[in-house]
């Protein structure tokens, strides 16, 4: 098969290639981006795989630099762009179901596909569109089919992340799994737990923010990998309602709403504390504990002005989505009234703080200043005070008669 027309990022990168055959090498596009390409699909990385060794790939260009020298990648710049260019290998053993114990430098195009974990990203496309093909990708790309590259058994043995990924390109591609690759996912689902928290909590968020993630979660439920990540073990009926509970063409807007969902679904109490152990960020944890109190807050009271101010407008978005994908009734308009009516959105925005209070008032810092301080934030956000010096210090005066009074 021949592409006539490659895109614009193949386009530019076509001398990269030229260079590399001209000093009598083999080059090639190879991975995702040559799936996404036939699937007219936006590219988002140009990897290039060449049969010159990574000595001999520096020797080819002016400026490189090694980033992955010893996996064989050397990063070459060219007419101000930047191209991963890796020699062709092989993999010996791996020692902890991730990474292999050793990597050897080939000659062979072939050799290289064969380490491929599914058909569909095996694929390298010449300078002159031609598709090389050696593993019937491109039935299975037609055919919609998530097939690993040889015997399924041994991919998921040799890296068991690829369990994860083959999930997560189900969710994004819409494809159905081969079935003998799928059984092999269940047979080695237990290696998961052999693998970093944070590597499966990146394809996992994929899956979830990925537009057919309905069916990654349905076959992520049926491959029982669930058992084998954090907090999730014994989980299938809680996160078969995750299917159930949202609109059938709900999609999550962003990660800490899908996440808020999750752990809203699983009836988790301690939200940092399972996501502590996925090994997230504390800023995510909190704006993923923020969605959560919001919806959990919105199934009894409306939402106030000192909400909005809290949280902020997006987050309570993120919420009311859910309420809305749920059936729930939602008020976006309240949210937007509410936001437009605050004076203040940050305490940063107050124009007196606690050096001015010192100067001017003679406080001193501490608790006290604290509360006056927390004080006149709560009173600029209902409107009840202006956001103004005069204003504040006058409150602040009669604070302070308050506190001595009693």
């Amino acid at each position: 098969m021949r592409l006539n027309n490659l895109p614009s990022e193949f386009q530019k990168a076509l001398p990269i290639l030229k260079k590399i055959r001209e000093a009598g090498y083999e080059a090639y596009f190879v991975g995702g981006s040559v799936r996404d390409v036939l699937l007219g699909h936006p590219i988002h990385d140009v990897d290039i795989a060449t049969s010159s060794y990574p000595e001999e790939t520096k020797q080819i260009f002016n400026r490189t630099i090694d980033i992955g020298i010893e996996h064989g990648t050397v990063l070459v710049l060219e007419n101000n762009e930047e191209y991963e260019i890796t020699t062709f290998r092989t993999e010996d053993v791996y020692v902890d179901y991730r990474r292999p114990s050793q990597v050897n430098f080939v000659r062979s195009l072939e050799e290289d596909l064969k380490r491929r974990d599914f058909t569909v990203n095996a694929f390298a496309l010449n300078e002159e569109g031609e598709i090389v093909d050696l593993f019937h990708g491109l039935e299975d790309l037609d055919n919609h089919l998530l097939r690993a590259v040889g015997v399924a058994g041994e991919r998921f043995n040799e890296d068991a992340l690829r369990i994860m990924r083959g999930l997560r390109f189900a969710a994004s591609l819409d494809f159905e799994i081969e079935e003998a690759t799928f059984e092999a996912m269940k047979a080695h689902a237990p290696l998961l737990e052999k693998i970093s928290v944070e590597r499966s909590f990146i394809e996992f968020d994929k899956l979830l923010m990925a537009p057919f993630w309905r069916k990654g979660m349905e076959a992520f439920i049926a491959s029982q990998a669930y058992n084998y990540l954090p907090c999730l073990t014994d989980s299938q009926e809680k996160l078969q309602s995750l299917l159930d509970d949202f609109a059938a063409d709900f999609c999550f807007t962003s990660s800490e709403q899908a996440w808020a969902a999750l752990i809203l679904t699983l009836e988790e109490s301690n939200v940092k504390s399972f996501l502590k152990k996925w090994k997230t960020s504390t800023h995510f944890q909190k704006d993923v504990e923020h969605i959560v109190t919001i919806f959990k807050n919105r199934l009894t009271a409306e939402l106030n002005k000192e909400q909005v101010y809290q949280f902020g407008k997006n987050l309570i978005y993120r919420a009311e989505e859910l309420r809305q994908a749920m059936g729930m009734s939602v008020d976006f308009e309240r949210i937007d009234v509410l936001d437009k009516s605050l004076t203040i959105h940050d305490k940063h925005e107050i124009v007196v703080n606690g050096g001015m209070l010192i100067k001017e008032l003679g406080l001193k810092p501490g608790p006290q200043m604290g509360q006056v301080l927390s004080q006149v934030e709560r009173a600029i956000v209902y409107g009840d005070l202006a956001n103004e010096k005069e204003a504040i210090f006058d409150f602040v005066k009669d604070c302070l008669e308050d506190i001595e009074k009693g």
